[in-house]
């Protein structure tokens, strides 16, 4: 019996994982598959359902409908959970990346270029590395004859 396909993406709060998470559920609708948003190295089953709600909800207003979502929880390093979790060549493998190695405390993450590294070799399906969306810059105060702020 052949497997459903999947679309597996790592999920640890970060703006890239978002952006990842973004990307996600439009493929998984695209290819009929199942989306698996996977966390790793969560304290808990209750943390890691609020981090994925909380994920969900920021990246695409929600749990998108229309879909079968799985998520994981898996122990141990994001690396080797999420080669675990694709099944074929059939399968897609989202990572985000910030463009930095930064750990955001309280948060699990992916450890950025090792996550990516380690997928890439060992993955038997595409990956794809998602950027984060760029900031948006703050225009600071802003004066003249149409802005909502006046010099005085």
């Amino acid at each position: 019996m052949a497997q459903e396909p999947r679309v597996v993406v790592g999920v640890d709060g970060s703006p890239g994982s978002l952006a990842a998470l973004r990307r996600a559920v439009p493929e998984a609708a695209a290819r009929g598959a199942v989306l698996v948003p996977l966390l790793a190295g969560c304290p808990s089953d209750a943390a890691a359902r609020r981090l994925l709600d909380a994920a969900l909800r920021h990246a695409v207003g929600g749990w998108p409908g229309g879909m079968v979502v799985r998520p994981v929880v898996a122990a141990g390093p994001a690396g080797p959970a999420l080669v675990a979790a694709v099944g074929g060549p059939e399968d897609l493998l989202l990572l985000g990346t910030d463009g930095r190695r930064r750990h955001r405390p309280g948060l699990p993450h992916l450890r950025g270029a090792r996550t990516g590294h380690h997928c890439r070799a060992h993955a038997r399906c595409p990956v794809l590395t998602v950027p984060a969306d760029p900031p948006v810059p703050y225009p600071g105060p802003q004066t003249g004859p149409h802005s909502p702020v006046r010099a005085a």
